[in-house]
């Protein structure tokens, strides 16, 4: 199984020894506050599930180069290792997978118990084309997004003028520089990753 997450489903991230960046993106009256302060304010909404994404270029597919409605401002969020993988270990598939799971019934109750949930969606290139492997989303809820926003959160960056710039280059053909550009992302030595359909 784990060979299968080798091949086909990976995580990739920018990260140090202590902690990970992952990408979300948001309306600027909610997202520039957030960078400014490098905490998320009241105003955002610790009781509903949020997904935090580990890929850049995930997140501009997500995000459409940060031009969609209410997603103009793209955030650079650093987390701790330590939640990242908890949130990982206690997650669960967001969708039923034969090879993962026992039978439907099994799946259905690991996904109401788990505070975290995963999906494996394809990685983009520059042109947001999909990619042949696959990049993580985690999903967080109750427990687990509370901590994020208010424990496990280190520094908020707003990089939305890098995924401007970023865009630009690419519009205008200079492919090089344009990658040249993106954040540095390897292969993120994950922790077991229970019932993720690794």
């Amino acid at each position: 199984m784990q060979e299968v997450l080798r091949r086909n489903r990976q995580i990739r991230a920018a990260h140090t020894d202590t902690t990970v960046t992952v990408y979300q993106a948001y309306a600027p009256a909610l997202g520039l506050p957030a960078a400014r302060d490098g905490r998320f304010p009241p105003a955002w909404k610790r009781e509903r599930m949020t997904w935090i994404k580990p890929s850049f270029l995930w997140m501009m597919y997500r995000c459409g180069w940060a031009t969609k409605a209410d997603q103009e401002t793209v955030l650079a969020v650093e987390i701790t290792r330590e939640g990242f993988d908890h949130a990982l270990r206690h997650a669960c598939l967001s969708h039923y997978e034969r090879a993962t799971h026992t039978d439907h019934e099994a799946w259905r109750r690991a996904l109401r118990d788990a505070p975290a949930r995963v999906q494996w969606d394809p990685e983009r290139d520059l042109h947001l084309n999909p990619l042949d492997h696959r990049s993580l989303q985690l999903g967080l809820s109750g427990p687990a997004s509370r901590a994020y926003a208010d424990e496990w959160t280190v520094s908020i960056r707003d990089v939305t003028p890098l995924a401007r710039e970023i865009h630009g280059l690419v519009r205008s053909g200079d492919e090089a520089a344009a990658r040249a550009l993106l954040p540095l992302e390897n292969p993120y030595p994950a922790p077991p990753l229970g019932h993720l359909g690794a």
